[in-house]
């Protein structure tokens, strides 16, 4: 299955290239890639991994290597208005997710679910039919598995599904990595990564509210769910997120910078 051909302008935030995508477009070109059998491997960023993506080289080439890569975080979305470069709006991998289903419904997709605990992956499909008739589940896969020793054989069974669209929830940089790896194998016309979203669906995580979301808080919600695991990673990359924000501003606004295309 060959790879479906983009045209979306892009910046680059962090060293990181972005899509000027809004979601309508990102789920249009779903379903184009569905219909005519090509790979699209969507990539989300937010400020953490803009942030440890830059230590990170395998995480980096993971998104980078991604077909659509999406501003899934407000903060993303506010550096590149500051930077003189505005990304049309935040696109979230969660409501990715729900639009996705939505599609699946009305035109009876496939859709393989991978990640989230065992009892966790089996209440999102079971609740993905119920919430979406019309939505044909391919398979399911807790995300629970040596990636090194396991993960050609997870990526033969989502092939062997003949999914139309694959929702990896695993955590950064794992899902990527997976991803990126494995698509070859895999060859599922659409592959997504959403993280922690099984866990909402499943309603095993409350989602901030829109209020929060529209005020780039939701990392704070986050943390105050989950402080014990949640604290060093949101205040630390965000801190280092403001510092390295200060120095893009200035280079793009200064003129040292040709990123944009």
């Amino acid at each position: 299955m060959a790879a479906a051909k983009i045209d979306i302008p892009a910046i680059c935030l962090l060293g990181m290239p972005v899509h000027k995508i809004r979601m309508a477009e990102l789920l249009d070109y779903c379903e184009k890639a569905i219909s005519g059998r090509k790979n699209l491997v969507l990539g989300m960023v937010n400020v953490a991994k803009l942030v440890n993506s830059r230590r990170d080289f395998q995480l980096y080439k993971s998104v980078a290597d991604s077909d659509i890569i999406a501003a899934d975080g407000q903060g993303v979305v506010w550096l590149s208005r500051l930077i003189g470069c505005p990304l049309p709006e935040r696109v979230a991998g969660i409501d990715v997710m729900y639009g996705l289903m939505e599609r699946a419904a009305q035109n009876h997709y496939r859709i393989f679910f991978l990640g989230a605990k065992p009892e966790v992956v089996k209440t999102v499909a079971q609740k993905a039919v119920s919430l979406y008739p019309g939505l044909q589940v391919a398979g399911v896969c807790d995300g629970y598995f040596d990636l090194e020793k396991d993960g050609q054989k997870v990526a033969e069974q989502i092939r062997d599904s003949h999914a139309d669209i694959l929702f990896v929830a695993m955590t950064p940089p794992r899902k990527e990595i997976f991803m990126d790896r494995w698509k070859n194998v895999i060859n599922v016309p659409v592959c997504h990564g959403v993280g922690g979203s099984f866990d909402v669906f499943a309603g095993v995580v409350k989602r901030a509210p829109l209020w929060v979301q529209k005020a780039g808080l939701e990392w704070f919600y986050r943390v105050m769910q989950e402080p014990g695991r949640m604290w060093k990673r949101y205040f630390v990359t965000n801190s280092i997120f403001l510092f390295l924000s200060v120095r893009e501003i200035c280079r793009y606004r200064l003129g040292f910078t040709k990123s944009k295309r």
